[in-house]
């Protein structure tokens, strides 16, 4: 029996903006499970990005049930969601989100810091560069990388803490098809290798293709799920 990695039950955000009410979801609900690969549809204003936010621990809904990992998360306090975020969730971002002045390495092994982690790192942070194919390349800093190269380090610090869910938010929207299909190809075959479950958040059909499973958002809610046969 499949286990689920995320539990989401009846998630509605509202933001105030003024005097105005913005529904951004609207009783939402959906399951991941443990080693899947999901890919997350819709148009602009659909939902997606708060979604993802929510599913992240960036952010929490204002009502309804999120459990991550056997988890609660919907009414943890700030530093618990920070807590959480670090220990469970790699985030991989269209623009790579890298420190330009620090090298490969130590942009990877910021999560570790983060974590408090006192000893192997360095170690830790090399061979999840190695993993990713750049073990020649953890001294050089993002500006002496190509961009496929900077979203291979995202994924080796998204990879770092060995979390329960990597997010993914258009991972190959900056990068030509073919790089792109390159990191499609890293991160199912992480996935196949590892068992990481990866939440791909993207615009991009050939993208969502390549999941086995798609959700597609609509107004705040899921309009429909396609399996991937």
């Amino acid at each position: 029996m499949k286990e689920p990695v995320i539990i989401a039950r009846d998630l509605i955000k509202t933001y105030i903006m003024g005097e105005m009410e913005v529904h951004a979801l609207r009783g939402l609900s959906l399951e991941i499970y443990r080693g899947e690969v999901v890919a997350i549809m819709g148009p602009s204003g659909s939902g997606k990005s708060t979604l993802m936010n929510t599913l992240g621990c960036l952010d929490q809904p204002t009502s309804g049930e999120y459990i991550l990992d056997g988890e609660m998360v919907a009414d943890l306090s700030e530093d618990e969601l920070a807590d959480i975020r670090n220990r469970k969730v790699g985030f991989i971002f269209q623009s790579f989100n890298l420190l330009p002045r620090s090298t490969a390495l130590a942009n990877v092994e910021l999560p570790l810091r983060y974590s408090g982690a006192k000893s192997g790192r360095k170690e830790k942070a090399r061979l999840s560069l190695e993993s990713v194919g750049l073990g020649d390349r953890i001294n050089h800093r993002p500006t002496e990388l190509s961009g496929g190269q900077q979203q291979r380090v995202a994924i080796a610090r998204a990879l770092v803490n060995d979390p329960a869910i990597v997010m993914a938010d258009e991972p190959t929207g900056n990068l030509d098809s073919k790089v792109g299909q390159e990191i499609m190809d890293l991160l199912l075959n992480l996935n196949k290798e590892r068992g990481t479950t990866l939440v791909i958040i993207t615009h991009d059909p050939r993208v969502a293709a390549q999941a086995q499973r798609t959700i597609h958002i609509h107004d705040g809610r899921v309009r429909e799920e396609e399996a991937i046969v």
